[in-house]
């Protein structure tokens, strides 16, 4: 699709979203999308899907565009209504509704006339309240503290009653999460995910731009810490528009990208309009060639397919709207340079770097971005932990598989792992979680242990040809080790497989990838993976090495991993 222009991405804004105008609720306040499981009850499922659409709609009014208006004031006035049958309720400690009155919230600082003004004094007064209802119960220590922050700007800048103390405090919580760097944690946690970039960095820039006069200081400060992070994430992006299958949160989709808008929206101009408009309409643009949407034009949970096995458990069919804060640029003037620019390819960047903060080192490769990263993730978390964060590489062209389920390998598709099945045992068991680790600007080295009683200590090295893989193994077992390679996509043109020696390949006319073992027992082996476990295309298989290990020895494994795209 041509995005080069404010009507372009308009026109991007109404084919992502003119499919729900048949399926809003009589009163407008809700919106069901699906009939698939969440965490949360079904109000707040389509009082989320209601909400997210603003990400985008908000920009769009304050862009000068129209549409949607009746149908938002009609939710806004029924929604908030205890005495209306589609009344969004009140709340428990942390309500999923509080996520959604953050779009709401945006929505009230920046285009009011179109949200606030049409509403009656009685309206008003009940949507003022119930938006306070965020203050008013317990949120998580995490990003959630924005949507705090933005509701209580919003109704101090409307004059409702607001929390002076909720404000500050959650202000001050943002600030302990910044450890440097242009990088935030999202709260305790010590993932580094997308979450950075669409959550810590976009809210603080809206922050930035609503509230440049009443707190100018703590402005500057996003805006520079901004303007830092991106010298770092942009190396999460490939030249085809691609951005790094890597974390929690993909069924968001183009929310990869939101920061961009976001940087643009306030006021950042450190790296030229032309190419964050060269990574916004590439990244839409490879979107818009996967399979995301539904036959009615909806968009699904998954990533580049309806997919899910590797979804979280809080993601509820509304929930791919998120993704609509990429569109925050719709918000920009007819006169900013965004407009105008022509969009530019990336600029030239390292082949290798260490993201120190992140805890990963970054390759480019032949056309392909590939992420090598610790392993540093929770031991708990919200579904697949391990697979999204403790691969050895992540690959913007390979993707990543998640696990069916941990028995057999076929089910467990532990691409780039190594996989341990004890003799005696169907269980598979890979990296869950580093117990030390080390980033150094030429390799990766981690210490961790799959099952008690076997250790393992990896150094990945970068390659010419893609990287080389070191581990040294203790064992109280005897058990067979798996090293494997990146998924492959099946069922397409030129595809071949072979286990041969101590290698074993997978290639089709885009994508290869070759395995080459040195260690006991090496064989190539080729894992059938079971369909819709790679994020990236259904179907896959796995190139691997299958090892012996002995129990009481200490071993050491060398496996190459050559993979190449076109």
């Amino acid at each position: 699709m041509k995005l080069e222009t404010k009507e372009d991405y308009r026109q991007l804004m109404l084919q992502l979203l003119d499919p729900l105008k048949p399926l809003y609720s009589k009163g407008c306040a809700r919106l069901h999308l699906g009939d698939s499981g969440v965490t949360y009850p079904e109000v707040s499922m389509e009082m989320e899907a209601f909400s997210r659409p603003l990400w985008a709609l908000v920009p769009l009014w304050l862009g000068g565009g129209k549409g949607f208006e009746e149908i938002y004031v009609t939710g806004l006035r029924n929604g908030t209504d205890p005495l209306h049958c589609e009344y969004w309720g009140g709340f428990n400690d942390y309500d999923q509704r509080f996520v959604e009155m953050a779009a709401i919230a945006s929505g009230l600082i920046f285009t009011p006339e179109k949200l606030w003004e049409p509403l009656e004094e009685r309206e008003k007064d009940n949507l003022a309240k119930w938006l306070y209802g965020i203050n008013e119960h317990i949120i998580p220590d995490c990003n959630w503290q924005f949507f705090m922050i933005l509701v209580n700007v919003a109704l101090q800048k409307l004059g409702c009653p607001y929390s002076k103390e909720k404000l500050i405090s959650g202000l001050d919580k943002i600030e302990s999460y910044y450890i440097g760097d242009g990088w935030y944690r999202d709260g305790g946690s010590s993932q580094k995910d997308y979450y950075i970039s669409f959550a810590m960095h976009y809210y603080g820039l809206l922050y930035s731009a609503a509230m440049e006069e009443e707190d100018p200081k703590r402005c500057i400060q996003f805006k520079e810490r901004a303007k830092i992070f991106a010298g770092d994430f942009i190396y999460w992006f490939d030249e085809n528009g691609a951005a790094l299958p890597f974390g929690r949160s993909l069924a968001y989709r183009f929310g990869e990208a939101a920061f961009w808008s976001a940087y643009l929206f306030a006021g950042l101009d450190d790296i030229p309009a032309g190419v964050i408009k060269g990574i916004l309409s590439r990244h839409l643009n490879w979107w818009l060639d996967q399979k995301i949407f539904d036959r009615d034009g909806v968009l699904t949970i998954g990533y580049s397919y309806p997919n899910l096995i590797m979804a979280e458990r809080y993601n509820a069919p509304g929930s791919p709207y998120w993704g609509m804060k990429t569109l925050l640029c719709l918000g920009l003037p007819d006169n900013h340079p965004f407009w105008t620019a022509k969009a530019e390819p990336l600029p030239t960047l390292d082949s290798k770097k260490a993201l120190k903060q992140a805890d990963m080192l970054m390759q480019r490769i032949g056309g392909d971005v590939i992420a090598y990263p610790a392993g540093v993730c929770e031991k708990y978390g919200h579904g697949h932990v391990p697979e999204k964060y403790s691969k050895f590489a992540y690959s913007t062209r390979f993707g990543f598989s998640v696990a069916r389920s941990q028995i057999i390998l076929h089910e467990n598709a532990p691409d780039s792992s190594l996989a341990f099945v004890i003799d005696g045992d169907d269980y598979v068991f890979v990296r869950k979680y580093s117990d030390r680790y080390e980033v150094l600007e030429d390799r990766v080295i981690s210490s961790w242990h799959p099952f008690p009683g076997i250790s393992v200590t990896t150094t990945i090295i970068p390659k010419e040809y893609g990287h080389l893989r070191i581990h040294e193994i203790e064992s109280q077992y005897d058990c067979t080790a798996y090293d494997c390679g990146f998924s492959v996509k099946k069922f397409t043109k030129e595809y071949e497989q072979r286990a041969e020696g101590t290698a074993a390949a997978v290639s089709n006319e885009e994508q290869s990838c070759q395995v080459t073992g040195a260690g006991p027992g090496a064989a190539g082996f080729v894992i059938e993976s079971d369909p819709n476990t790679n994020v990236l295309y259904p179907n896959a298989a796995i190139p691997a090495v299958s090892y012996r290990i002995k129990k009481g020895e200490t071993i050491r494994l060398e496996t190459q991993v050559k993979s190449s795209v076109r």
